[in-house]
């Protein structure tokens, strides 16, 4: 899956500069991320619909056409797929491939300084530390004050 991955987003790449009249690609890349962002969440809402609808085919349908707009806004950021990957490997490390990695352990990927971070993330969102696996548990911290366990 990730060689398709890797094979959309080097297409994308190729066809950025291509004329925005014949390349729905060059089209959305010409109208910027806002409306890359836009399409985005209209693939996912349609992905969400079809899924909760039963429709199977629809489901499928719709994710290719989710995972091109990802891989769009994903060069436009200048996101490369194999950034995602690290990312993915560095939550399996900490949590196993199957858990979403909580909001309190956002950790600056390598390479991107605080200060940049700290533009788009306030201070206040970034953890101290992140737990180790042997001691995490499901702990949602509530702005800070509270603590409740998730169930």
């Amino acid at each position: 899956m990730s060689d398709s991955l890797e094979r959309l987003y080097q297409a994308v790449i190729a066809a950025r500069d291509l004329d925005p009249a014949t390349s729905r690609t060059a089209r959305l890349f010409q109208r910027g991320p806002a409306k890359m962002a836009k399409k985005l969440a209209e693939e996912a809402i349609e992905v969400v619909i079809d899924a909760v609808n039963g429709k199977t085919d629809a489901v499928v349908r719709e994710s290719a056409d989710l995972l091109y707009n990802l891989t769009v806004l994903w060069a436009a950021a200048g996101v490369k797929p194999e950034d995602v990957w690290r990312e993915m490997e560095r939550r399996e490390e900490m949590l196993g491939i199957a858990e979403k990695l909580p909001k309190s352990a956002v950790k600056a990927p390598k390479g991107i300084a605080k200060a940049a971070l700290a533009k788009v993330v306030p201070a206040k969102a970034l953890p101290k530390a992140v737990t180790p696996p042997a001691v995490r548990r499901r702990i949602v911290a509530l702005e800070g004050r509270s603590l409740r366990k998730r169930h």
